[in-house]
Order: structure tokens, then sequence, then C-alpha cells
């Protein structure tokens, strides 16, 4: 079988390792073009492409799949480059751009996509930060034939994972890409057999996941100390959850909740410090319950217990905000 893959971050680069080593022909990956990046901000390939480059395989990167668009002759070279391969199915992962029906209609077994969620919850752009943040119990790997709507197409397979309550976003991404990986190569053996059956999505359930914005990092005390623990999870690493302390920006790796009172401690209002030690940590109040602060970064500083950080930073009797 003939492969055309599409998929631009490490999560997709995970899948396509898994394909090639598995033994199926890529004949032509697709990534999204180089960008700035880094305080350097030097041309910066995608995973995907670094796989690509290290082992061969062809790789184009448009920037834009659609015919109606500015870079429209770009687009249609693609296109015919795109039936010239004579490829068999085209697998997606996370690739980022959109692919319009001229695209999706040009491979002869169809499009397949890897997505991290049990759909049709969270569907979109941001599935694994938006489960953790939810509070999910569980998430998973969809794979799943593409169609023109935002990931409501019929379902190939789903295998479910549930979500430890110390995962971060960067931990629950790497189960997730081995495990769609892994089912990916079993989807495409199974499509060789033609033995691969699809189920509609449910109708009801549907959620989506936006695009995380940087700004939604910044944690509200007024919220729950679980929903602000959650919002440290669910962003670490990326954009890193934050709080302005006296002025300074805060990010935050790492916290927990604990119940309204921790240690005998009075509650303040939402953001006071209530204690900050070797021995407490660093507790602050929120709208319900406490939040103990765990691993704390100043700007232009490393991520430190938070021990090691109130040796140079000391927080008591103050309040964030």
């Amino acid at each position: 079988m003939k492969i055309l893959f599409a998929g631009t971050p490490e999560f997709a680069a995970v899948a396509l390792r898994s394909l090639h080593e598995a033994g199926f022909e890529i004949a032509l990956v697709l990534s999204q073009p180089d960008r700035p990046a880094g305080r350097g901000m030097q041309l910066q390939t995608s995973p995907v492409k670094q796989y690509a480059v290290t082992h061969g395989i062809a790789v184009t990167q448009p920037a834009s799949l659609r015919l109606d668009c500015k870079s429209a002759h770009e687009a249609r070279e693609v296109h015919a480059l795109l039936r010239a391969t004579g490829h068999d199915v085209m697998v997606v992962a996370a690739y980022g751009l959109i692919l319009p029906r001229s695209v999706l209609d040009i491979p002869r077994l169809g499009c397949i996509n890897i997505h991290a969620s049990l759909l049709p919850r969270w569907r979109g752009a941001a599935p694994i930060q938006r489960a953790i943040e939810a509070g999910d119990a569980e998430t998973g790997v969809t794979i799943m034939q593409m169609e023109e709507g935002l990931d409501t197409g019929p379902m190939l397979q789903i295998e479910r994972l549930p979500i430890a309550p110390d995962d971060t976003a960067g931990s629950l991404h790497d189960k997730l890409a081995a495990l769609g990986a892994n089912m990916i190569v079993q989807a495409l053996r199974q499509l060789e057999q033609g033995g691969l059956a699809a189920t509609s999505q449910p109708a009801e359930g549907a959620t989506y996941a936006t695009k995380i914005n940087k700004h939604e990092a910044q944690l509200d005390f007024s919220q729950s100390a679980v929903a602000n623990a959650r919002k440290i999870r669910a962003f670490n690493p990326f954009p890193g959850a934050f709080a302005v302390f006296n002025g300074v920006t805060l990010k935050l790796w790492q916290a927990q909740a604990l119940p309204a009172v921790a240690g005998g401690l009075p509650l303040g209002l939402p953001g006071q410090v209530l204690a900050a030690n070797a021995q407490d940590g660093v507790l602050v109040a929120c709208g319900e319950g406490v939040l103990r602060l765990a691993v704390l970064q100043k700007p232009g500083g490393k991520r430190l217990p938070s021990a090691g950080f109130l040796q140079g930073f000391p927080m008591e009797n103050c309040r964030f905000g």
C-alpha cells in the first residue's frame, strides 16, 4: 500500500515513524512551511519534515491546499503532484491545514485522520489540553475517515486511555502519540485486507477543543483550586500557566489542589498567599480550596521546586493579582 502522509508536529512524526518502520511505502509527505521560532527567530523545520528528510522521503510544504486562495497557483501544482504519486490512501495527523474536497477525493481509499480524543468529544485543534482542563477521567485516540466537516467523519477505530491525576498535556501527548501510531498501523493493515468498518459519530456529546490562546493561561484565583490545578497541567508545557505577583509574571508548572483549610491555616481573599516556606510550599487561597504551588519560574530563571524558589523570591504576606 502506498501512503501519502500529512502532518506537522511531534504527534504526527511519531505516527510517520511507525508507518515507515512497519514497511509501508511513503510516497510523499506534506508538512506546514518552515517558520521562525525561538529567541533568534530562526526558521525551524517541523518534526515531520525532519523525519522525512532524514529518511529520504520526499516532502512538500504548501501554504494552502485550497484552490480559491491567494496561493491557488501553488495549490494547483500540489494537487497535480498528489495525483501523480499514485498513492492509495492519505494519512493525516495534526497537519494544521484544511483539506478541501478536491484533496479529499484524490486518494483511492480516502483520507484517514488520527485524532487525539474520543470523538465526538473534543473535535478541533487542542483536544489533549481541553480534556485535562475539563477534568475528563479518560481520553483516547479515534481513527476516522475524513470529510469536509471539522472532525465529523465516520469512526474506523477508537481506543480509550485513562487520564492520570498527574498527567500534563506533555505527558498525555506522548501516551496518545504512541497509541495513535500503533492504531494507524493496525488500521492500514486491516484496510489492505478490506476489513475496516466505519461507524457514524453519535449525534450527541460533541464538544469543540478550540485552539489555545496564551492569555487563557493566566490563573484566576477566584476560581476553585481544582480548576486552577487542572489549568496548570493542561498548559504544561505550552504556553505555561502564569500569575502576576507584585508586578512580576511567574510561570507555574506544578500545583496541587487542597481542601478549603490547609494545615489549619485561615483562608484569605482569592490570590492571598497563606504560607510560603520550605515546609508548606506556596499556598494560595482560591475561590474554593487552596492551591499549593509546587514548581515555579520567574522571568529569566529556571523552573524550581517551591523550597528552592523561595530562597531568592520571598512571597509571604502578599497577594497575587
